[in-house]
């Protein structure tokens, strides 16, 4: 069940990063994160009012740390693809948030069998594989005065990872008896997060215009996404609901392909292959 848990957020993930790149090139990157957290925390407490629980101080203190790792991966990754820099941003990213709940698991004492860690080494190629793009201009559709170059989008592609890989970790530790309202206040303390990375970086985040009020509706599907991560890392490993959770790139290539009718080239196609072998190999072990 973990591991369909884990699948089920990696695809709504990919959903919301879906919407939310292509309106990051409409308006500020910062202020889409903004409207998308404030419905994403909406939404989960929402669902928090009907889920029994008990948490402890220290669930929310696992919360408030997953919630600043929520703002700092989201604010990135948005202003990534804000910036047309998709290509680096992505796998640099999901192979951050996979690696940070590997080693957190690890280190907590998780000893999966060895076909799951065959599973997860498949994974963290699959993930850069299926992110990637041809060589090419990349930089279409860029708005007017974000700043160019690989290097940019590796800064981000970094930034954002270790944001999500402290989600995972953070939320790894939250335990079942505790109910979701650990998870709502996590995604509330994304909120002031994203303002404060904003502000020190001297960026737009007020929401204004039409066209980033559509980023609320990102909001219940990064909520769905966080909450099916939550359960997976409780009823499984947090190394393998981490590693299963960081395909999401792999649900927004293929959606692109869908509706963008955006071509999967032959490295992306490697990077479905490997990741369905990864998938295979984990519900395996």
């Amino acid at each position: 069940m973990a591991v369909v848990l884990a699948l089920c957020s990696a695809l709504a993930y990919g959903l919301s990063d879906f919407l939310g790149g292509i309106l990051s090139r409409r308006t500020s990157a910062w202020s889409v994160a903004v409207v998308a957290q404030i419905s994403s925390a909406s939404c989960t407490a929402l669902v928090a009012l009907f889920v029994h629980g008990h948490p402890v101080a220290a669930d929310f203190r696992w919360a408030v740390l997953a919630g600043v790792g929520s703002g700092v991966g989201t604010g990135f990754l948005y202003r990534g693809f804000a910036a047309g820099r998709m290509s680096v941003v992505a796998p640099v990213s999901a192979v951050g948030a996979a690696l940070v709940p590997v080693l957190a698991g690890a280190v907590g004492g998780e000893r999966p069998a060895p076909l799951v860690w065959v599973g997860v080494v498949a994974a963290l190629p699959a993930i850069w594989l299926v992110s990637s793009t041809p060589a090419g201009p990349a930089t279409a559709g860029r708005p007017h005065g974000s700043p160019t170059g690989a290097g940019s989008g590796l800064g981000d592609g970094v930034l954002a990872g270790l944001g999500f890989g402290l989600l995972f970790a953070a939320l790894g530790q939250v335990p079942q008896s505790a109910g979701w309202w650990p998870l709502a206040l996590s995604q509330t303390v994304s909120l002031p997060s994203i303002v404060l990375v904003a502000v020190a970086m001297r960026a737009a985040w007020v929401p204004r215009g039409p066209v980033v009020r559509l980023a609320v509706l990102a909001g219940p599907l990064a909520a769905t996404a966080t909450g099916l991560f939550l359960l997976a890392s409780q009823q499984g490993f947090l190394t393998v609901a981490g590693v299963l959770t960081s395909l999401y790139p792999a649900s927004t290539v293929l959606l692109a392909a869908l509706v963008l009718h955006e071509k999967v080239h032959r490295a992306q196609g490697v990077g479905l292959g490997l990741c369905a072998l990864a998938v295979a190999l984990v519900a395996g072990g």
